[in-house]
């Protein structure tokens, strides 16, 4: 049914979920701000990142209420009035948690207006939003003429909405994040790690675009990957990758640039995270290189990619679908990208141990290379004295002899 709102019938006591990044309406949050009395009450449930996704929907209203799965500056900000739940799952338990929790009370996606057959496209974000659309009781779209079309395997007909708008509304934009001459030099080693052929999936970050610059002269490359930036545009323009091969994502993020560009260039299949990120499929993907971002590593191998400076700041995320993807993957790699220092070189970035007061995202058995602006640490098969001889060799100069130091001790303790 065309409508004008896409909040009406929001009710106290109801589970709506949202699609995030850039599956996100701008429409729906205009409205919601709007209309802050129709939030009242409502549970929304939406897979937000931190520094991507614009909607706060425990602002709108005292008595909204937000389930989560990264830690947003949202939830991070109000999650004392017990009005935010964070469920820390990883991409595996969260496809699994909505597909057994009860049915929503409604699903508000962002659509493309139908096709001639009245086929709908999900645009940009065909990650969640297939899992829980099926069983909603009530399905609402913003079908916005903004959004690109691409080959996704996942769909709605127009006929099977309860309520749509028809508007255009601005897109999510994300702009490219800065580099430096670290980021830069990290970009170079890994891609010294990748061979002609291999499949490629990135993490977010300042050093996938750096990775995708030095894989120039690299040929035949393939991308599975549950996000694809604007790197896509590096990788085709310069050669790299393989004009055959169909780019696996479910998410796009970038700008208008970039998603006009990925729509022109009719190789994008949007797929939702059962398969993105499922180990059925990644493990049976030959040479999977997984190419991820870290808060720290230790000396044991351990990586911590959600909580930095005492507090978390993210999620597990795809990440240790990733690492045992590229575990199981015939010649499959994890590379952990990340600077050696922080705060100016002051603060390690390869630590002796993981405190308590970190989360260990990917355990050290799983842990295969760690790159730094200093060179590669090869983990694979090292015993536990040559990947903490390892991974010294990569850390700021400034910190070697105090981790030499520590690792003495702890040495002692094993």
């Amino acid at each position: 049914m065309r409508t004008a709102s896409l909040i009406a019938g929001l009710a106290p006591g109801m589970r709506v979920f949202v699609a995030g990044l850039t599956g996100e309406s701008a429409l729906l949050r205009e409205q919601l701000l709007a209309h802050p009395s129709q939030s009242a009450g409502v549970e929304f449930t939406s897979v937000q990142l931190p520094g991507v996704d614009r909607s706060d929907y425990l602002a709108i209203h005292p008595k909204s209420k937000s389930e989560g799965f990264f830690m947003t500056p949202g939830i991070r900000a109000r999650g004392a009035d017990q009005r935010a739940a964070v469920l820390p799952l990883d991409y595996t338990g969260l496809v699994r948690y909505l597909l057994e929790v009860p049915a929503f009370d409604a699903a508000v996606g962002q659509f493309t207006p139908p096709d001639a057959g009245g086929w709908c496209s999900p645009g940009l974000c065909a990650d969640f939003t297939p899992l829980v659309w099926p069983r909603a009781k009530r399905r609402v779209g913003h079908l916005n003429p903004h959004l690109p079309r691409f080959e996704s395997s996942f769909r709605v007909h127009v006929s099977e909405f309860d309520a749509f708008v028809e508007a255009s509304a601005p897109l999510l934009a994300v702009p490219a994040p800065p580099s430096n001459s670290v980021s830069e030099a990290i970009g170079r080693h890994a891609a010294d790690l990748i061979r002609d052929g291999d499949t490629l999936q990135f993490g977010i970050g300042s050093v996938p675009p750096q990775v995708a610059r030095a894989l120039h002269s690299h040929r035949r490359l393939r991308i599975h990957s549950g996000m694809v930036s604007a790197l896509l545009e590096t990788l085709w323009e310069s050669g790299s990758l393989d004009r055959d091969a169909r780019i696996v994502t479910g998410v796009l993020l970038g700008d208008d640039h970039f998603y006009r560009y990925a729509e022109a260039l009719g190789r994008i299949f949007l797929d939702d995270v059962r398969q993105t990120h499922g180990l059925h499929v990644m493990s049976n993907i030959p040479r999977f290189v997984a190419i991820n971002g870290a808060v720290e590593v230790d000396l044991l191998g351990q990586v911590n990619s959600e909580r930095s400076d005492g507090s978390i700041q993210a999620g597990a995320g795809g990440l240790p679908a990733y690492a045992q993807a590229s575990q199981l993957a015939p010649e499959g790699r994890l590379l952990i990208c990340l600077p050696a220092a922080a705060k100016s070189g002051k603060l390690s970035r390869i630590v002796p141990c993981l405190s308590a007061n970190s989360l260990c995202t990917v355990p050290r058995h799983l842990t295969d290379a760690v790159v730094t602006e200093f060179g590669v640490a090869e983990l694979r098969g090292l015993s536990v004295d040559r990947r903490a001889e390892a991974l010294m060799a990569i850390a700021h100069p400034e910190h070697r002899s105090g981790l030499s130091k520590s690792w003495e001790e702890m040495r002692k303790r094993l």
